[in-house]
């Protein structure tokens, strides 16, 4: 253990940076949509939970590998895996894990800073839908306004992870958190308050078995495992970064629960956004970046003061973008000072550098690479990144971190169990020792084995 290790200064600082990596853009334009498809308020009781069920116990065993190694995920498998077994061997891959997310993550969010500077310029006013979708369709086709964007985007993630981790990733991120919270709860009211919104509401969360007979259970119980499993951002160390900087005051179950619920909260008051309002107008809610970017500036072109909602909304929207940036940027710096005995002010350096590079193949996609359709059809290149890390990477990871907290031959039961538990607070259950070590190893490989056969489904 370093005595030189870096700490956050606050529990409330390690909550809001390890939420604000959760909290996303699948909070927003992915959780509400589905939520409305698959029965409203019976979906959202399947995905808690599986949010428990699955999402919980990997966060809870990322946290504790982190902590009881004081270490990056690079480093942090080689200092607790057991003498002559190779766990370390996927410390590298998660961490490239990270810079595959990066290389699309990064050009959304600065589609998402341009959006804030248009709605607050007015560059929508008088647009109708076609001119919203052009709008949109614009930015896709020049590169040039993209990569300034992304440049913005991966500078000032870079310039808050070079201040420090405690004057700068601490203290910036929850300053932030705390202004999206604000900026969500305004919002929300606002929508619940419109004309018309009751509809929305009732759409959203209202349970709908016809929904459930329509669509299966089946499809439904799948549909909340994934957006269960997914939303915490587990499987390639951008949780475990968190956990090496905190001390050993309070367990990490209750740290895990206090977590996930602000991101269920900002995932579900996005929908109390979006479904009122939408319905108020008659505007059909979408998903993916159709929500974000044609949809969303289509519903604010209704409203009274639709310049200041709107650039609100996008505000918002980029501090939860930024937020995971910040804390997936400190990860893959830590790796270089860990790993490699990089000064920060390097780390960032080139890091900030090689990102921009590696993000401008997605940004190329929309444009010069469009011809490009490597997973059939209407996808480009954000689609095959997005695969990478979503379908295959979190999932093995998640994986291999659950068979190395709870069998003997990785880190062991008892050893994870101890690191867990220790401080004030709530504590692992125990007591479903054998749902951890064979019943969810084997949901977590389901998951990746259907999402690999609906992937390529699409191309045969």
């Amino acid at each position: 253990m370093s005595e030189k290790r870096e700490s956050l200064g606050s529990r409330l600082g390690f909550i809001f940076l390890s939420a604000g990596c959760a909290i996303g853009l699948g909070n927003v334009w992915r959780f509400p949509y589905i939520t409305g498809k698959y029965g409203g308020a019976l979906f959202v009781l399947v995905y808690l939970f599986f949010l428990v069920a699955l999402g919980l116990p990997i966060m809870v065993m990322e946290f504790s590998v982190g902590r009881a190694s004081r270490q990056n995920i690079g480093k942090a498998l080689k200092t607790l895996e057991a003498p002559g077994t190779k766990w370390h061997w996927y410390g590298p891959l998660a961490i490239a894990g990270n810079y595959l997310l990066m290389m699309f993550y990064t050009a959304i969010t600065g589609w998402l800073l341009y959006y804030c500077y248009a709605s607050a310029t007015g560059a929508f006013s008088g647009l109708d839908t076609a001119g919203v979708n052009n709008f949109f369709g614009g930015l896709l086709s020049n590169p040039l306004q993209q990569t300034f964007w992304m440049i913005l985007a991966v500078v000032l993630g870079f310039v808050v992870v070079g201040m420090g981790l405690n004057k700068g990733v601490e203290n910036i991120t929850k300053v932030m958190m705390f202004c999206l919270l604000i900026l969500i709860l305004i919002l929300a009211v606002h929508s619940l308050t419109l004309p018309g919104s009751s509809a929305g509401l009732k759409f959203y969360l209202l349970p709908d078995f016809s929904k459930v007979t329509d669509s299966g259970f089946g499809e439904v119980v799948f549909a909340a495992m994934g957006q269960a499993f997914f939303t915490l951002s587990l499987g390639i160390g951008a949780m475990e970064i968190f956990g090496s900087y905190i001390n050993k005051n309070h367990t990490l179950t209750g740290e895990s629960v206090r977590i996930i619920i602000l991101d269920t909260f900002v995932a579900l008051t996005s929908g109390l956004i979006i479904f009122p309002a939408a319905f108020a107008y008659g505007i059909n809610p979408d998903t993916g970046p159709q929500l974000l970017f044609v949809t969303m500036p289509n519903i604010f072109n209704h409203m009274a003061g639709s310049r200041i909602w709107g650039t609100l909304f996008f505000i918002f929207m980029s501090f939860a973008a930024l937020s995971t940036l910040i804390a997936v940027f400190e990860n893959i710096t830590s790796y270089w000072m860990d790993v490699h005995h990089w000064t920060r002010t390097k780390a960032c350096i080139v890091n900030a550098i090689a990102i921009m590079i590696l993000s401008l193949p997605c940004i190329l996609g929309f444009n010069v690479l469009s011809g490009f359709q490597p997973l059939g059809a209407g996808t480009g290149v954000l689609d095959l990144e997005d695969f990478f890390v979503s379908t295959t990477l979190l999932p093995l990871g998640s994986l291999l971190t659950l068979i190395f907290c709870t069998h003997k031959f990785g880190w062991g039961w008892d050893s994870f169990l101890k690191e867990a538990d220790e401080g004030k607070g709530l504590k692992f259950p125990a007591k479903l020792k054998f749902y951890f070590k064979w019943i969810l190893p084997l949901i977590i490989i389901y998951i990746f084995v259907d999402g690999y056969i609906k992937t390529f489904s699409k191309l045969f």
